[in-house]
């Protein structure tokens, strides 16, 4: 009895040991050659998005900044072409609220062209460039343009608004300097809401963290190759 639980034992071991790292993935419901749901990818944007420029349904590029490892290999170099789309964008009111855009990530193109993945990945995390303000909102990977608090407003709205009332009568003089001033107040307060109130502005150098929500399915690219020319925001400062 001993001798054949023995023998059974070392069977086992042989048998476990002869599986391929392939299957062994393909154990664990993952297919062999997809990136697993949860994958995170660190690239760093190649195109400027506004929320003044860009609409939904607009693609942009970034670059893989580290590899991807599958089952010991590489199979994403640094260096490889990461494409998305906008889906969401909102610009600021005049007076209140702030810009706000979306975006997901498509599918990556390895730095040979020979293998495309194709996939939904949500954006997880970003770094600012460039000191524009922008910031993540909620965990829907959001970003919110910059804009100052509801308070800092109203004080700076009321310091304008008293400047712009001094402006006008001056301008106004004589009769007309209450009328005037009531102009120069409202102008000057305009302006200054509109200012708190920014667009999205994500500059090209910006580093991106996206999360694969949906299998990263492996496919040849087209035989033309690569990408179409990226999208460039020429409005955005």
């Amino acid at each position: 009895m001993f001798i054949r639980r023995t023998g059974l034992f070392f069977f086992l071991i042989l048998l476990v040991g002869s599986l391929s790292p392939a299957a062994l993935v393909g154990a664990s419901n993952v297919p062999v050659g997809s990136l697993p749901i949860g994958t995170q990818i660190e690239v760093q944007l190649t195109t400027t998005l506004s929320s003044s420029a860009n609409k939904v349904g607009d693609p942009f590029l970034a670059q893989v900044e580290n590899p991807i490892f599958l089952q010991g290999e590489e199979v994403i170099q640094a260096g490889s072409t990461l494409r998305g789309h906008v889906t969401f964008v909102k610009r600021p009111g005049r007076l209140h609220g702030r810009g706000e855009m979306r975006v997901v990530a498509d599918s990556i193109l390895t730095k040979d062209q020979k293998t495309l993945y194709q996939f939904k990945a949500g954006l997880i995390s970003f770094g600012i460039a460039s000191e524009t303000g922008v910031k993540q909102k909620g965990n829907e990977g959001t970003l919110e343009g910059p804009g100052k608090s509801v308070k800092q407003g109203a004080k700076d709205t009321g310091i304008a608004t008293a400047a712009g009332a001094g402006m006008g009568a001056i301008v106004a003089g004589g009769q007309g300097a209450l009328y005037g001033a009531g102009i120069g107040a409202l102008a000057m307060a305009v302006g200054l809401l509109a200012r708190h109130h920014k667009d999205v502005v994500v500059n090209a150098g910006t580093d991106l963290t996206f999360q694969l929500t949906t299998l990263g399915t492996e496919s040849k690219p087209s035989k033309l190759g690569g990408y179409s020319a990226p999208f460039v925001c020429p409005t955005c400062q």
